[in-house]
């Protein structure tokens, strides 16, 4: 099927029968990619709660079907998802970062901090499933090179277990973004260090238990970081 250059529409070819269902694709496209609103630039489970319309930017380590789509505006529509190839120079309000993005070929990269190259205000955010046990590391990981300002989260199903509360942190310091954490729904973490600490390797996070072992529950985690662009190559 032809497409249009930059959007991607499909056109509607001569004597082409169900002309609608074309029309219909092209224009739900357009209705998302103008004025274009991103839920988030950094989550990497596919929402199954999604409605129909939103718009996700597919960032490297996503879940599948993501995961074969990096980098690629992923759009909620009639209960899937579509693929849309963004430009460079296309602009996004992302909603997650209540923030203007300007897409620069590569990344999305805030409007107030200026090019690629100058330093990057991210987040990663995922939901972390709680298994069994005292303590247990995150799947996703901050990212190497990382330079974290703090970690922040909210319970999204009540942690389960015979523990009392909990801690986050890392390996080498697990406490290092809250102990004495609730373990009811709605429970949160707003995890400071006095100084950004970097990661000069991928890192992932550690849940620990305190006076027990986890059973079950959910925690929303977000990763608050700087990081420092690179100028494209020549």
């Amino acid at each position: 099927m032809v497409k249009s250059a930059n959007l991607e529409l499909p056109l509607v070819e001569a004597a082409q029968a169900q002309k609608h269902v074309t029309v219909n694709e092209s224009l739900i496209r357009l209705d998302a990619v103008a004025q274009l609103v991103l839920q988030s630039i950094s989550e990497i489970t596919p929402p199954s709660d999604a409605s129909d319309g939103e718009v996700y930017a597919i960032p490297a380590g996503a879940e599948p079907p993501w995961n074969a789509a990096t980098g690629q505006l992923a759009l909620r529509s009639n209960g899937g998802w579509e693929y849309i190839t963004p430009r460079a120079g296309w602009q996004a309000w992302v909603v997650q970062e209540q923030a203007m993005y300007r897409f620069d070929g590569t990344d999305w990269v805030a409007l107030s901090l200026g090019s690629a190259v100058g330093p990057q205000l991210k987040t990663l955010s995922f939901d972390h499933v709680v298994t069994a046990g005292p303590s247990q590391l995150t799947s996703a990981q901050i990212p190497a090179n990382a330079s974290v300002i703090g970690v922040t989260g909210r319970v999204i199903s009540e942690i389960t277990g015979d523990l009392t509360s909990w801690r986050l942190g890392v390996s080498a310091s697990d406490n290092r973004y809250g102990s004495g954490l609730s373990t009811g729904l709605n429970g949160y973490v707003h995890g400071l260090t006095g100084q950004p600490q970097t990661y000069y390797s991928a890192t992932p996070l550690q849940l620990t238990a305190e006076g027990g072992d986890f059973a079950g529950g959910t925690v929303r985690l977000v990763v608050h970081m700087i990081e420092l662009g690179i100028p494209a190559p020549v």
